[in-house]
């Protein structure tokens, strides 16, 4: 789609009427980490709204699964996205497959570990941050490079809650200082890219129900925990991150980078 039907799609978007603002037809987006859980979701989201989706993570046959479920918008790509080699490598067949466009790139892919910091190993550390904030900057760069030609992208790095404030009881030195460097990355690409037609934005969740919390959700000390604490009284249904990403993706947020929505049940509010 040419950058002139996009002004003019955003300048119709002057008269009311919300839902098409939040429409992504003809367009392109990648999600990392697509195989499961939030990613999972994320893909079938931008897909129902209307874009071709890219799904990327390790697990080949889940992603080919969910291909054959969704249709000929969604295109499958095995990759481990911390590893630079395989990114330029699959970035390059993208790159053929949607015909050099990309439109919306979600950073999704994240792994934690969850130890004491006094016993946690440095090359886990390094292995947290490696797929948490390196990846991050990497495929942003790759695919920013793609919206910066285009003078047209929204980039939407997944953070999580625990970038904001300390895990305890929780103990995950590694996945709260990589949350807290992809908030950070978001506002610096945003505020470097802001009048190249680059938004950079991020979501913050609290805790739902993935395979990183599945203990968390299966086990009711832990959900006691949750109830107690968080100001709504229960974690998040998967669903309730919807509205925040179609916002993000699409032109619904045209003015809105260097933003964290955090969805959280209210926990960072105490």
């Amino acid at each position: 789609m040419e950058q002139v039907s996009r002004a003019a799609n955003s300048e119709a978007s002057n008269e009311i009427g919300l839902t098409p603002s939040f429409r992504l037809d003809g367009r392109t987006a990648i999600v990392t980490g697509a195989s499961s859980g939030l990613g999972e979701r994320f893909v079938r989201v931008l897909h129902h709204a209307g874009a071709q989706v890219v799904g990327l993570a390790r697990r080949a046959e889940r992603l080919e699964m969910l291909a054959h479920e969704l249709g000929n918008r969604m295109i499958p790509f095995s990759c481990d996205v911390s590893v630079d080699g395989q990114v330029d490598v699959v970035m390059a067949k993208i790159l053929e497959r949607v015909e050099g466009r990309v439109d919306v790139l979600v950073n999704n892919a994240g792994i934690s570990k969850v130890v004491a910091a006094e016993d946690e190993q440095r090359e886990d550390f390094r292995r947290v941050v490696e797929v948490n904030l390196n990846a991050v900057f990497g495929l942003s760069q790759s695919v920013g490079r793609i919206m910066l030609r285009q003078q047209y992208g929204s980039i939407v790095n997944i953070a999580s809650m625990m970038g904001l404030v300390a895990g305890a009881p929780m103990k995950q030195a590694s996945y709260c200082a990589s949350k807290a460097g992809v908030i950070n990355l978001t506002r610096e690409l945003a505020v470097q890219w802001a009048r190249k037609g680059v938004r950079v934005n991020a979501i913050a969740p609290g805790f739902f129900p993935s395979e990183m919390t599945a203990d968390l959700f299966k086990n009711e000390k832990p959900m006691e925990f949750l109830r107690r604490n968080c100001p709504m009284g229960r974690g998040g249904k998967i669903h309730e991150l919807d509205g925040a990403l179609l916002f993000l993706a699409s032109d619904a947020s045209s003015y809105m980078t260097g933003q964290t929505l955090v969805i959280d049940g209210g926990w960072t509010a105490r």
